[in-house]
């Protein structure tokens, strides 16, 4: 999410989120803390999307709860469809969804807003140029440099040419591949690929990818209608994208070459193709309860053959090696990026990057979506085409720059920081909370109680010691270590005059002590003092 700001006015530009990984057990997505847009809704003049990816679009929802009045939302067809879905889900009514072409400008206070079109994963992809009294500001979006688009759009070079000419004070552009040598390779490649794999299986072929892949979508669709085979769709995203591009005219299918995932019984498993979602090793997507067994309708046997038609999100390699590895042991044939080019990036490689650098050359260049290493190398590419470094900014969440006619440098910090979601609300999850959890899951818990009389300082029956995922929980002898030592350390400290959750804390750091000597361990201890009379 970048904020725009010129006087009174404001303009949220992309509204994404981010996946948890293994340090966030239990949290759904992670939303960018959007308070100051909030605190300044009075100002908001917009929202523009440059498309309709999860990264660019899934905090809308949660950002339009919270607004207290609508504004609109500038978006392609493609983008607003998938952000129509999204808010009818979530039972969003009455905001205006304004499509836009891309050529198209559009004028949000005084910020002015020129939409361009790019070449990225997905239909309807733009980039944005933006106007202001105070200096232009060029916004890539997600782009490659694709010169044999699926769709036959590619990313406008006469667009920054003249934008080149205007003046661009500052640039913002996509560094996901920066850190990759090479050019991206073209979209088309994968269709080749998947051609001869779809043709040559000999039971059903299962493929799993992005369901916003419309472009893949569409490659595996003609791959299997040229084979001979139907297509089936499953997964709830996968289905969801697939009609809505379909509505659009995204996605050409004929209607008697798709069926329903219940009605493939009597279809031969040489006749079919099922596009589904868990390239990314989902334990709840499709293709995960495929390999297990645990599908419905469409079970996987040996002989199948199964692509995996994306690379792995990093940290979630484990996952998608475990979907392979379970679908190794049925028996099945799988494809990935390693033994054959049944994926390629929607992002430019460093060569693409800086021949969009070298057409622009701006004045300013801020680095944007991606790693730090990712942003330090596109940074090293603005200066190898000659953006002077003292001019390349790499910003945290949460800071900002301050652009006047022209010249550019840090300005103020804004709150910022993430919101978790947990099932399809917001929570008050905290690191804390986190901490906890990962502690649980990792270590295990140790629950003590013990009754103490605060009036005659003195233990109240013998302290109750439960172990709940430690390793020696059946070992009698440490809990009667561990019992002894807390009646122990609870006489001395009640004779200290120690009480509630002073005395808590000294059992639980003492038998924390205790554990991580006898057994190397640091499970997560609660400790209950209940003072009677």
């Amino acid at each position: 999410m970048t904020v725009l700001e010129c006087g009174n006015d404001l303009v949220v530009d992309d509204c994404g989120l981010m996946f948890p990984d293994d340090d966030h057990p239990g949290v759904d997505l992670i939303l960018p803390d959007y308070s100051y847009v909030i605190e300044n809704a009075d100002r908001l003049r917009g929202v523009v999307i440059t498309h309709g990816h999860e990264d660019h679009t899934g905090s809308l929802p949660y950002l339009f709860k919270d607004l207290p009045h609508p504004v609109p939302i500038y978006g392609t067809r493609m983008t607003l469809g998938l952000i129509e879905g999204k808010f009818k889900e979530h039972g969003i009514k009455g905001v205006p969804l304004i499509e836009i072409k891309a050529g198209q400008t559009i004028q949000l206070g005084c910020i002015q807003a020129e939409f361009w079109a790019v070449n990225h994963s997905i239909p309807g992809a733009v980039g944005i140029f933006f106007t202001t009294p105070a200096g232009n500001v060029l916004h890539t979006g997600d782009f490659k440099l694709d010169q044999t688009p699926i769709d036959g759009v590619h990313t406008d070079f006469a667009a920054l040419a003249r934008f080149q000419k205007i003046g661009v004070d500052l640039m913002l552009s996509d560094s996901t591949n920066a850190t990759h040598a090479q050019f991206t390779p073209s979209e088309l490649e994968v269709g080749k690929a998947l051609e001869p794999i779809i043709a040559h299986a000999k039971g059903k072929v299962i493929v799993a990818s992005f369901a916003s892949h419309i472009h893949r979508l569409q490659q595996v669709c003609d791959a299997a209608l040229r084979a001979g085979r139907k297509v089936v769709v499953t997964g709830r995203s996968m289905i969801q994208n697939t009609e809505i591009a379909r509505k659009l005219g995204y996605l050409n299918v004929p209607d008697d070459c798709l069926l329903d995932a219940f009605s493939i019984n009597n279809i031969p498993p040489e006749k079919l193709v099922v596009l589904c979602t868990g390239s990314q090793g989902e334990p709840l997507s499709a293709l995960a309860r495929m390999a297990g067994g645990s599908h419905k309708t469409v079970g996987i046997e040996a002989g199948d053959t199964v692509i995996i038609s994306a690379t792995p999100v990093p940290g979630n390699e484990k996952a998608v090696t475990r979907i392979i590895n379970l679908l190794a042991k049925i028996g099945a044939d799988v494809y990935d990026k390693s033994r054959a080019l049944v994926h390629v990036s929607g992002h430019a490689g460093a060569e693409e990057l800086k021949i969009i650098l070298s057409i622009v050359r701006p004045t300013h260049f801020m680095p944007v979506h991606g790693e730090a290493m990712h942003l330090r190398a596109h940074a090293r590419l603005a200066q190898a085409t000659g953006v002077k470094e003292e001019n390349i900014f790499i910003l945290e969440n949460g800071e900002s720059l301050e652009l006047h006619n022209g010249s550019v440098h840090i300005g103020e910090k804004v709150k910022s920081g993430v919101i978790y979601v947990e099932g399809s609300r917001i929570s008050d999850t905290s690191d804390y909370v986190l901490r906890d959890r990962t502690s649980l899951g990792s270590q295990g818990v140790v629950s003590i109680s013990c009754a103490v009389s605060y009036t005659t300082s003195s233990i109240i029956g013998a302290p109750v010691v439960v172990f709940r995922g430690v390793s020696q929980q059946e070992n009698q002898q440490l809990t009667d270590t561990i019992k002894a030592n807390v009646q122990d350390i609870i006489r001395k400290q009640l004779a200290n005059g120690k009480r509630n959750g002073a005395l808590e804390r000294e059992v639980r750091n003492a038998t924390s002590f205790l554990l991580q000597e006898s057994i190397k361990q640091r499970p997560l201890i609660i400790v209950t003092i209940l003072a009677v009379a």
